[in-house]
């Protein structure tokens, strides 16, 4: 599931993981509360969570998000680098911390690992 507040990104995301046979799209928020909803109905294994949106932002929906949907790995994309953001993001409970300007062979690589593994590679939490 992608969740960002801007809909050329959430629509790029999608497109752009849709045309990968291993990865599914199964649902786009615009906020951390349609977030929030739309995971307790279609359970995703990853989402893509952006960290600053208007209302709730990544970080209190992650908390919730990992609270209500255990099973539910979050990852946090963000315009933001810096230690700080990452670190906040880690402790609401993203497993992963990837910044928009990644690469994206290195995106589709972090979200693999975390789909499998339930750890994103160290090179996008750094």
């Amino acid at each position: 599931m992608i969740v960002d507040d801007h809909p050329v990104v959430r629509k790029g995301l999608a497109s752009f993981l849709g045309h990968e046979a291993d990865i599914e799209v199964v649902g786009l928020a615009d906020s951390g509360e349609q977030a929030l909803e739309m995971a307790q109905e279609l359970h995703p294994d990853v989402v893509l969570m952006d960290l600053s949106m208007p209302g709730m932002g990544g970080i209190e929906a992650t908390k919730r998000l990992v609270q209500s949907e255990p099973g539910t790995r979050v990852m946090m994309l963000t315009s933001f680098g810096g230690h700080e953001r990452m670190v906040e993001a880690l402790k609401s409970g993203a497993v992963g911390y990837v910044v928009k300007d990644t690469a994206p062979a290195d995106l589709l690589n972090a979200l693999r690992s975390v789909a499998a593994t339930g750890k994103a590679p160290p090179a996008t939490v750094s």
